[in-house]
């Protein structure tokens, strides 16, 4: 899938100067193995976002022709990718947490590594994304991480006791969904604010929908992304065009 390539690619390069070798190979098997479906969702977004409603298809030559910067696009999947990458091996290692009495020093050191891996990510991340309009969506989205996986180290503690009014609220894996939630709606927003529109509604309802049937974890890309395949009558006259995307200093 060529957008899933580009992607990969933009967050290779982001990462490019990460050292020493050890660390800078780990980072990069993480983007090798990663399903693109957050990157891909960035350029789908800002595909839609950019395309006249299919109702005005006759008076198409009646709209401005707009230079679409297809690099600052894959700029901002990549940043989302990593935002993901970084949180997605955070959590894993949370669930399975390497650091125990029992532990070999081996797997600890290796534990060490991708706890610095997963920083490096997340930090690479917020600074492609840094002064646009998703940024405010990528901070929240992290402090829900944040929130969610303490939410869980409590529930563990508790054995799974704790009550809670909500009981998706004591669900480990609806907690852990999430992420790909969050992550999939920061999809959409970064993908229209590369292209400086608002998101599409009925795209992020339907990133929601995925968000559902797929976490807490992506497949890869082919296997689940072809409702997402741009069509241009998923921009419909009747969604609006004055909302835009998340800003950087929303509360």
């Amino acid at each position: 899938m060529e957008e899933a390539d580009s992607c990969r690619r933009a967050a290779f390069e982001a990462v490019a100067d990460v050292e020493p070798p050890q660390l800078h190979d780990l980072v990069e098997s993480v983007l090798a193995n990663a399903s693109m479906i957050p990157g891909v969702l960035t350029i789908e977004s800002a595909a839609r976002a950019t395309t006249p409603p299919l109702e005005n298809a006759a008076d198409e030559a009646d709209f401005e022709s707009v230079e679409i910067d297809t690099e600052g696009i894959y700029t901002h999947a990549a940043g989302v990718q990593l935002i993901y990458e970084g949180l997605g091996l955070t959590r894993t290692l949370a669930h399975d947490e390497p650091w125990t009495a029992t532990s070999s020093e081996p797997i600890a050191a290796e534990a060490d590594l991708e706890i610095l891996a997963a920083d490096i990510l997340v930090a690479r991340g917020f600074y492609l994304l840094a002064r646009t309009d998703a940024a405010g969506k990528a901070v929240r989205t992290v402090q829900s991480f944040g929130r969610d996986q303490t939410h869980l180290e409590d529930l563990r503690r508790d054995d799974g006791q704790k009550v809670d009014a909500r009981p998706s609220q004591s669900d480990p894996a609806a907690i852990d969904a999430n992420l790909e939630r969050d992550v999939l709606e920061l999809a959409v927003r970064a993908g229209a604010a590369a292209v400086e529109e608002p998101p599409s509604p009925r795209l992020l309802a339907l990133a929601d929908e995925l968000a559902g049937d797929v976490a807490p974890s992506f497949p890869p890309v082919e296997e689940c992304l072809n409702d997402f395949s741009f069509s241009p009558s998923d921009r419909s006259l009747e969604e609006p065009t004055t909302d835009r995307a998340t800003s950087a200093t929303d509360p």
